[in-house]
């Protein structure tokens, strides 16, 4: 009898130990090799996310996943989000994750040439879940947009370019909240007098910033371009401004001839005077920053290309000295 007690004893035991192993195994010890980037939509599935992993890592026991798999039911409960898998997690961390939404956050880029609503979509549906479709929308949504104040004419404003951490599955509100944060923190009392010392309000100088933008990417001359806009401003010039037809003609052309100078627009600053009613594209910090600490070259009222043909520009403060410019660079032009 005591060896039949001792025998059970060591059963009970054994099996003890081996469900103790077994819930070790699976609750508190890695099974992963490695790390990946999961990305669950609505119509993911389990086996879906385990071909994902074994593609990114090394899976140390694909028989053990699915079993957990299956006991937390993750087929029913997976969560739409960006999921990141590293070396520490055990099978019931990552199904936990997946049915509770327990997302990693992604890096969010505005950046670049922001001149369209459809390539702003683009660029957003690009990084996140959100369709380019249902971005484009809201960019045209009056209601969505008045809540940020803005209209869809002037939806460029709501944006600002910058680096963001974003959940994958964010919406387009918790975008333009992000954007609007950034934009409020670079409007500090300093930088809104410093527009006020230029003659312009926050809307102004944002409008004047994506007209520098469509001038030049070569930021020691930001500056002097927004000083000769300024100086025209001041003296009830036209601004005369090349970006503004463009923007008249959604950026579809190759070359501004004459003719496109006749375009009825308000936008359009060869035919009427002073900034726009909104901006002409989404401007970036250093254009901002430009416009607000502006170069005004000693009374510069004009620049063209220079004749270097390096994306550089020449500044003259008469009308002869700027033909002289001019008539350099389109030489240089003809000789190439």
């Amino acid at each position: 009898m005591k060896t039949i007690l001792k025998l059970l004893a060591l059963i009970v035991g054994a099996v003890v130990i081996l469900v103790s192993y077994n819930w070790l195994r699976d609750n508190k010890m890695s099974n992963f090799y490695g790390s990946a980037d999961l990305y669950v939509t609505s119509s993911t599935t389990p086996d879906d996310v385990i071909e994902s992993l074994k593609s990114q890592l090394k899976v140390l026991s694909e028989r053990r996943l699915r079993k957990v798999f299956d006991q937390k039911q993750v087929a029913s409960y997976i969560q739409p989000g960006h999921y990141r898998v590293g070396s520490s997690n055990s099978c019931v961390y990552v199904a936990r994750m997946l049915n509770n939404g327990w997302q990693s956050p992604v890096s969010f880029t505005l950046a670049g040439s922001l001149r369209t609503k459809e390539e702003i979509a683009h660029k957003i549906s690009r990084q996140l879940e959100l369709d380019s479709v249902s971005v484009a929308k809201a960019l045209g949504d009056s209601a969505l947009l008045a809540e940020y104040g803005a209209t869809p004419d002037t939806f460029f404003e709501v944006l600002f370019p910058a680096t963001y951490e974003l959940y994958w599955t964010a919406s387009i509100n918790d975008v333009l909240d992000r954007c609007k944060k950034a934009s409020d923190a670079f409007w500090t009392d300093d930088n809104l007098v410093k527009a006020a010392r230029a003659g312009l309000s926050r809307r102004q100088a944002v409008i004047l910033a994506s007209i520098v933008k469509g001038e030049s990417h070569y930021k020691p001359e930001l500056a002097k371009i927004a000083g000769v806009y300024l100086n025209r401003i001041a003296r009830n010039m036209l601004l005369q401004a090349d970006p503004t037809v463009a923007f008249c003609y959604d950026y579809q052309l190759k070359r501004i001839l004459f003719r496109h100078l006749e375009f009825d627009s308000p936008y359009n600053t060869y035919k009427y005077p002073g900034l726009p009613p909104g901006p002409i594209c989404v401007p970036d910090k250093e254009y901002l920053e430009a416009v607000i600490n502006p170069d005004y070259g000693g009374g510069n009222l004009y620049f063209c290309a220079s004749k270097n043909l390096d994306g550089t520009h020449v500044f003259a403060k008469t009308l002869e000295a700027h033909n002289r410019n001019a008539k350099a660079f389109q030489n240089a032009i003809s000789k190439r």
